[in-house]
């Protein structure tokens, strides 16, 4: 590896923001799952829950709309909607949920620099009943036209560009932010010594 590739790869693991994590239930499009891969990449999360409870999950991400981020992630898969909460109790204080609903807030009232899990659902039906029940509230992406919903992927877009310019308020994109472990076993996935 050269040492300029090794000193872009240093700067972003140095970037990643493990109290972000997106969950997606039940997505069903590849593309859309990749699209939603490049955007987490982008913003620098680096974990991403897949839990699909309907149907397999796809084991092909759409390599060309994801520019291969999927290699750059840490991808948790699921089938079971109590193992994945349980999981993410583990990593994450908040879990919101993307659903328009009476008690749903706008997705500028959330506070991002917390540690915090935004699950996204299906194409067609949304989140499903019992994530809404178990997530710490919903929220929305305001709106000013007819159709009140965004693509999966739009919508992930929107909401992670609202936490990145927190975040970067926040000065949470100045230094490493993994612990030394995760730093170091990512280093070692990705393939490269890390030397700074």
């Amino acid at each position: 590896m050269t040492p300029e590739r090794n000193i872009r790869l240093t700067e972003v693991l140095n970037r990643r923001q493990p109290d972000l994590t997106v969950v997606l239930e039940n997505v069903t499009d590849p593309h859309n799952i990749a699209a939603v891969m490049r955007t987490c990449d982008a913003v620098g999360i680096q974990d991403i829950f897949i839990l699909n409870t309907i149907i397999p999950i796809p084991k092909k991400w759409g390599s060309k709309t994801s520019s291969s981020a999927a290699k750059w992630l840490t991808i948790h898969e699921f089938t079971d909607a109590e193992a994945c909460f349980t999981a993410l109790r583990k990593r994450s204080d908040r879990i919101y949920t993307t659903h328009l609903g009476s008690g749903s807030k706008s997705l500028y009232e959330l506070d991002l620099t917390l540690s915090v899990a935004l699950i996204f659902g299906n194409e067609h039906s949304g989140i499903s009943g019992e994530l809404i029940e178990r997530s710490d509230g919903n929220f929305i992406i305001p709106q000013a036209g007819i159709i009140k919903s965004l693509n999966i992927s739009v919508a992930c877009a929107v909401t992670l560009y609202e936490a990145y310019r927190q975040k970067t308020l926040a000065g949470h994109y100045q230094g490493s932010r993994l612990p030394a472990e995760r730093l170091s076993e990512l280093k070692d996935q990705w393939g490269f010594n890390g030397e700074e």
